[in-house]
């Protein structure tokens, strides 16, 4: 959780696991764009801090957040994956689209990581504003991909 007194990078560097011999997906949605490269630079740039080779690294993109569910799915059956990261934003609007949005792309990835042998990490920023995103995605709150990219380490050693 993002507090003023604690950034969204924030973790405990010296428990992170080599990840030299892991392979991780990314699926990354094309929507609000701006953030969500932010997000993939960060996930990317993290996982090659802590060791993964750049060829085991495989990037998927989809086009809004709702298929990220979809796209993390398809990753789960083909195998190979240490771990898979989602990545994504919402911006809540001025209807309900958002409230559907959200819920839908938790509960189901909910449901992949309570079936399936692969963790999937959970990136999807649900913000009132872009301002608010881009704070999470590079800004003066950190980055939610390196955070991310940590957790998806952690949970492939698990």
């Amino acid at each position: 959780m993002s507090t003023a007194l604690r950034q969204l990078s924030e973790q405990d560097l010296q428990k992170v696991p080599d990840a030299s011999n892991m392979c991780f997906g990314i699926v990354v949605s094309e929507w609000n764009r701006e953030v969500t490269n932010a997000l993939l630079e960060g996930a990317v740039g993290t996982l090659e801090k802590y060791g993964a080779l750049p060829e085991n690294i495989h990037v998927k993109t989809v086009p809004g957040s709702f298929e990220l569910v979809y796209g993390a799915h398809q990753m789960t059956l083909n195998g190979g994956y240490d771990a898979i990261i989602i990545l994504g934003s919402v911006v809540r609007g001025e209807t309900p689209h958002f409230d559907y949005i959200c819920q839908g792309v938790t509960y189901g990835i909910a449901t992949l990581n309570s079936k399936s042998e692969i963790p999937v990490i959970y990136g999807l920023l649900t913000t009132d504003t872009l301002e608010q995103a881009k704070e999470r995605a590079g800004g003066k709150l950190g980055n939610k991909g390196d955070e991310c990219a940590i957790v998806a380490i952690k949970m492939a050693k698990f």
